[in-house]
């Protein structure tokens, strides 16, 4: 059985621009930083029923703006258990700002002052999306990969969409675990910016009735790109950074997914990234040769470096690897890539050169490793996560001990929490050898439940 993949994308956390552009429609008068607490949007105005009473199924609709007989799939965009939720996502995504310069934090705010102008415009058809912000990040492999950043009040909105269309569209491990040991591992060259949007238009407008939803996801298409300060049309391509990229590439590349279906080959993909298992290594080659067929048909090239045949152990497909357990049990691990790539982070953050506070490396910490539990929360590798927890704080004991400097500071620190006068003269006389020190004195002194005081998250728990 065939399986697509589709979530949320996380915007990117770059630092934005300094300088904010007036956005189109809605005034973009700065809100002042207020707790979130505080905020609460007045979702349910304009005659809208409490979103507990609904069905949540789609309905056909009669409003005084001519749309009569149509899906009405915006009204359920703008339904308020939905933005609740779309505002919790966003704000847990974080991110950085995009041309407009708001942050996630100030949303809320604007929101409450805004929300039933932009509301207004969402189900009158005139909502105008800003440009997206340029930006360029660095692939694992060498090169840069851009990324679109909409600005926050668009991610919202995006996400909005997302929830709402998600249940109209459309996994691995069960299918290595059937006996399909050969995995198929396509990735598109530059898919993303080589999206049609005519044909994407095409195929939306073959699944979704209601127009406003068909125009306004056009603009986003069209918003154009905001590099160096100027905005740059597009006639093609679904930029990065934005919640409804995933989806859209479900779309756009749903005949793909029809035809694998029809054959019967078992497949998992999510936006341009495919993973097919089958049960030989002749027939893998026999299916690569026919989905460059069916990818050319779409304007779309494989990215020959980077697509193989091979044995599931040896891919990686969303960050993620396999491994065969005691008994013959297919499990999941965090692939080899992502592992190291999740280390050398954790080296930046704990560098003992940077000069920053404990409290500001915990507080950095605190967010990275948060995100990272929860996406690879599904590895089965639970002694891969305590090493992990133990090499990180051994990393932040490490970075306490160069901050202390000088070994009269060290006895002094260690005697005050209670470390034996022995083993702090010990530590005190030889504070060159950080590594070496960091792992015996202290460890009593600065043991892991100090760490979980101070809310450094553990992998393993």
């Amino acid at each position: 059985m065939a399986t697509r993949l589709l979530e949320a994308g996380r915007a990117a956390g770059d630092e934005g621009p300094n300088g904010r552009e007036s956005r189109p429609v809605v005034n973009l008068r700065r809100a002042r930083h207020q707790k979130t607490a505080q905020a609460e949007l007045p979702l349910e105005a304009r005659g809208e029923a409490p979103f507990g009473q609904r069905s949540g199924e789609a309905r056909t609709a009669t409003n005084g703006n001519g749309y009569s007989g149509t899906i009405a799939l915006m009204e359920r965009v703008v339904e308020r258990g939905n933005v609740k939720a779309a505002l919790k996502r966003v704000r847990q995504n974080k991110g950085s700002p995009g041309v407009d310069g708001m942050t996630v934090d100030e949303l809320p705010k604007y929101l409450v002052e805004n929300w039933e102008t932009i509301r207004g415009q969402l189900l009158d058809g005139i909502y105008q999306p800003l440009p997206v912000r340029e930006v360029e990040i660095p692939k694992n492999g060498g090169g840069v990969r851009k990324l679109g950043i909409p600005s926050v009040l668009d991610r919202f909105i995006q996400q909005s969409i997302l929830q709402a269309l998600q249940p109209m569209f459309d996994p691995a491990q069960r299918h290595i675990q059937g006996g399909k040991r050969v995995v198929v591992d396509l990735d598109l060259e530059k898919f993303f910016d080589r999206v049609c949007h005519d044909k994407l238009m095409g195929k939306l407008e073959k699944r979704i009735g209601d127009k406003r939803m068909l125009g306004l996801i056009r603009r986003y298409l069209d918003a154009g790109i905001m590099a160096n300060g100027v905005v740059m049309e597009r006639y093609e391509g679904v930029p990065q950074g934005g919640p409804l990229s995933p989806l859209l590439a479900n779309v756009f590349l749903d005949e793909v997914d029809k035809e694998l279906e029809k054959r019967g080959v078992a497949f998992v993909r999510y936006a341009d990234d495919l993973n097919a298992y089958v049960g030989s290594r002749r027939a893998g080659e026999d299916l690569m040769e026919a989905l460059k067929r069916l990818y050319t048909g779409l304007r779309l090239r494989i990215n020959e470096s980077k697509s193989t045949v091979a044995k599931p152990w040896d891919r990686k497909f969303l960050g993620f690897s396999f491994w065969v357990a005691p008994g013959r049990m297919v499990k999941r691990r965090v692939a080899a890539k992502a592992l190291e790539k999740m280390k050398t982070r954790i080296r930046e953050i704990t560098a003992r050169n940077h000069g920053r506070s404990m409290k500001t490396v915990f507080e950095e910490l605190r967010g990275y490793l948060t995100g990272w539990k929860e996406y690879f929360r599904l590895a089965d590798t639970p002694g891969v996560m305590r090493t992990l927890d133990e090499w990180i704080r051994h990393r932040l004991r490490l970075v306490q001990l160069k901050q202390w400097k000088r070994g009269k500071r060290v006895y002094r620190e260690l005697i005050k929490l209670g470390v034996s006068a022995w083993s702090t003269q010990r530590a005190a006389a030889s504070t060159r050898h950080w590594w070496r020190n960091a792992s015996k004195a202290l460890n009593n002194a600065l043991p892991n439940s100090y760490y979980d005081r101070q809310g450094v998250p553990r992998l393993a728990a």
